[in-house]
């Protein structure tokens, strides 16, 4: 009887040991296959990112990254392709493989500055004339575009702010995408060349796309004669790069309704060497100048900047004002925040009309310094 229960144990123990082997095996097994699966996929050719142009008959016509264009064939797996849409291609006859399903997340907004600005219209001194022109050119037509149509008019697109630097150029785009709570698209022209030369007309697409996505919209672009400099016949492959790049601009353009809740408003230090093309009629037609700000303006701006500061009573305004003719908002501002750091520096909390004096002394030396290294260096 003992030695049977023993014979039933070991059994049991083998059949137990069996299991647990084959499941071993089967397990090892399916590993080997993955890692096999792994080794065959990295092994084979990547596929590289196409754009369909256009479909004829059975093929199609691509454009690759580098901008060369092919005719190709179509995989029988793709029921339906249209012009426009990325997909992916073998390497070596670029026939096409799979479609691209299209993200609504644009990499775009990676590449661009957008916000929900807060700038007031009472933040602005000394350019009433320019926030006149720009609530009728971009404001109203976003408040009340049933005016327009009753009227039978059609607003411009956009407008051209063109003037030196530190004017208020970018605060007047802020302030007027604030009053009419649009989205704040903000490009820099310089860097949509530099950074992005192979790409840059697609880019150049998805950025007005993506401000149609999120209108209304008014879509900024400083500098942009970086983007939008006079053509030349012949330069070299950059600088036809930026070429292909202002002419899908110039086509975004086009494209808008002038009535559409999107707005563009370039922004520009050199006026003298845009393209006549981006600021001819229909286009960004309507030119603003925002100059340097006279005595009047000067004023407004610094009761602007020190109206929060805590200050002496022994500030004689009329004469800082004297000392700061020719400034600009962005240096009058800078005044105010180095007479600022004096006071700290002399550890008191309000600020005496010395430390304006040794601020404007400060800002006056920058500049003739800047100038110096222009004329020896620029």
């Amino acid at each position: 009887m003992q030695l049977k229960e023993e014979v039933k144990r070991s059994f049991y123990s083998y059949t137990t040991s069996t299991n647990e082997l084959e499941e071993e095996n089967r397990l090892l097994r399916e590993t080997v296959s993955q890692l096999r699966e792994e080794v065959e996929r990295f092994r084979s050719p990547s596929l590289m990112m196409a754009e369909v142009v256009d479909i004829i008959d059975k093929g199609a016509i691509i454009s690759l990254p580098n901008g060369n264009k092919f005719m190709v064939k179509i995989s029988n797996e793709i029921k339906s392709l249209v012009p426009g849409e990325s997909v992916l291609v073998e390497q070596r006859n670029l026939n096409i493989i799979e479609k691209v399903i299209s993200s609504k997340n644009f990499n775009v907004e990676r590449f661009v500055i957008m916000e929900k600005p807060d700038e007031k219209w009472s933040e602005i001194g000394g350019l009433e004339p320019q926030i006149r022109e720009i609530k009728e050119v971009i404001e109203l037509p976003l408040k009340n575009p049933e005016l327009f149509k009753k009227v039978g008019i059609q607003p411009p697109k956009g407008i051209l702010l063109y003037g030196p630097p530190g004017t208020g150029k970018t605060l007047l785009a802020k302030a007027v995408a604030s009053s009419t709570q649009s989205t704040f698209i903000e490009i820099v022209g310089s860097e949509l060349v530099q950074k992005f030369i192979g790409e840059g007309a697609k880019l150049v697409k998805e950025i007005f796309q993506l401000a149609r996505e999120k209108a209304p919209s008014i879509v900024f672009i400083d500098e942009l004669d970086a983007l939008a400099a006079t053509r030349v016949d012949i330069g070299t492959s950059g600088e036809r790069e930026v070429q292909r790049t202002f002419m899908q601009f110039l086509s975004e353009i086009d494209g808008f309704k002038p009535l559409a809740n999107v707005k563009i408003i370039g922004c520009t230090n050199r006026i003298d060497i845009l393209d006549p093309a981006v600021i001819r009629p229909g286009r960004l037609d309507r030119l603003i100048e925002v100059p340097l700000p006279n005595d009047q303006g000067l004023g407004e701006i610094f009761k602007i900047h020190i109206r929060n500061m805590s200050l002496d009573k022994n500030i004689k305004t009329e004469a800082l004002l004297k000392k700061m003719k020719g400034f600009s908002g962005a240096e009058i501002k800078a005044v105010c925040t180095e007479a600022g750091y004096f006071a700290i520096r002399n550890n008191r909390t309000k600020v005496t009309h010395h430390d304006f004096l040794c601020a404007i002394d400060k800002i006056k030396k920058e500049e003739v310094g800047g100038d110096e290294f222009t004329k020896m260096f620029g």
